[in-house]
């Protein structure tokens, strides 16, 4: 009874064991799933600020790759903190385990030696081949083998399980030694993550006071960006204008092209939150709509569309199926201007230095349309629009997440 008392007890707790892993074993995958991918974002912030940093000169750009390593690398600390704190719950498991494995262990070297002591006194002294043969009659005799019988096969079964139960803490204290040494590491990276924040957040403030400094010639670069951007606005309204128009003046040969569009319109919808990006490596240096300077607080910036900064030389690549309807030059920093036709659909690719396609050429996803322009501040950067007809659309709602 009491054997089958504490198989039952080691049953539990192996299953104790073993479930436990079960459940954080999956958010661990996660965890350390995400932190690769900011990793991934930190080594790429840190390539796009070396070139900017290679002008020696305070830039927007400059601002930006930093405040994008800042954010991953608070991120990351925070990864950090969440795998330590799964860490600290496993190691409490472990010594639970342990703690139980070791009770029982105790118990069942306890019962074994009472069942010895049992038998030795059930006996009198006598071997077990004595014992059985002192019977006084047949009966008792038949009785004294079966006990002795039963008496072995337990005592097997008993050293069978005091083996078992020992194995079993040496693994659980092996495991525990690892997470251990696990958790240590951790440490020692979250604590190599602080200092590198500090040390950005410091190179933040400098570049940030040095652009302070240069307040006059920022308003200057701000009024021309704003008329730029009125200039391109216009340019794409203008466009759009013109499409509906051709649109509401269809005639009956051309129905077979409205289906289509209307085919293509309602594919590009569905990919919506999984377009790929424009450029395969970068961030969003500045977001859709109006909003503060990153500098001058009091000022706000337009935006039709998402500024990505990325490496020099980036490939500029289709986000889905469509008909390039125009290529244009705004003066200044928007340079190039491819806009791409998906049913009702427009795509904008603005920053461009090279251009790869013409006019009324069919394009499919991932066709590199043109390459990156790099500005005086060794800044390259796309800017990427989204329109429905005549509306402006976020298109950080319809790319992919990174």
């Amino acid at each position: 009874m009491l054997l089958s008392k504490y198989f039952y007890l080691f049953s539990i707790v192996l299953l104790l064991s073993t479930g436990w892993e079960a459940y954080p074993q999956k958010s661990k995958n996660q965890l350390e799933k995400q932190k690769a991918t900011l990793q991934k974002q930190v080594m790429e912030a840190q390539q796009i600020l070396a070139q900017t940093a290679n002008k020696k000169k305070a830039s927007i750009g400059q601002l930006n790759a930093i405040k994008k390593q800042i954010e991953a690398h608070t991120k990351l600390i925070r990864n950090y903190s969440a795998e330590i704190k799964m860490l600290d719950s496993q190691i409490s498991e472990d010594m639970v385990v342990i703690s139980a494995l070791q009770e029982d262990l105790d118990n069942m070297k306890k019962e074994y030696a009472d069942m010895v002591y049992a038998m030795y006194k059930t006996s009198n002294g006598f071997s077990r081949l004595a014992y059985i043969f002192a019977s006084e009659n047949l009966n008792q005799f038949y009785m004294r083998f079966k006990y002795l019988e039963q008496y072995t096969s337990a005592r097997r079964n008993q050293v069978r399980l005091i083996t078992e139960v020992k194995e079993q803490i040496e693994n659980e204290k092996s495991s525990l030694e690892n997470t251990k040494n696990e958790k240590s590491r951790l440490l020692r990276d979250q604590i190599s993550e602080k200092e590198k924040l500090d040390k950005l957040k410091a190179r933040q403030y400098k570049v940030f006071t040095a652009l302070k400094k240069q307040e006059s010639t920022l308003k200057k670069d701000i009024a021309q960006k704003k008329q730029e951007v009125s200039k391109l606005e216009k340019l794409i309204a203008r466009l759009l204008k013109e499409e509906i128009q051709k649109t509401a003046n269809t005639t009956a040969r051309e129905k077979t092209m409205a289906v289509d569009i209307k085919n293509i319109t309602s594919s590009f919808e569905k990919n919506k939150a999984h377009l790929p990006w424009p450029v395969s490596t970068g961030f969003i240096s500045e977001k859709f709509g109006n909003h503060p300077h990153p500098v001058l607080k009091s000022v706000t910036m337009p935006n039709d569309g998402v500024n990505i900064q990325t490496k020099e030389n980036e490939k500029v690549r289709a986000v889905f199926d469509g008909i390039v309807k125009k290529i244009a030059i705004v003066p200044g920093e928007f340079k190039y201007v491819i806009i791409v036709q998906h049913g009702n659909y427009y795509t904008v690719y603005a920053k461009l230095r090279k251009v790869n396609v013409k006019m009324g050429q069919r394009v499919y996803k991932n066709d590199v349309l043109g390459e990156v322009n790099t500005d005086t501040d060794g800044i390259s950067e796309v800017q990427f629009q989204v329109w429905k007809k005549t509306q402006k659309l976020d298109p950080e709602l319809w790319l992919a997440k990174r």
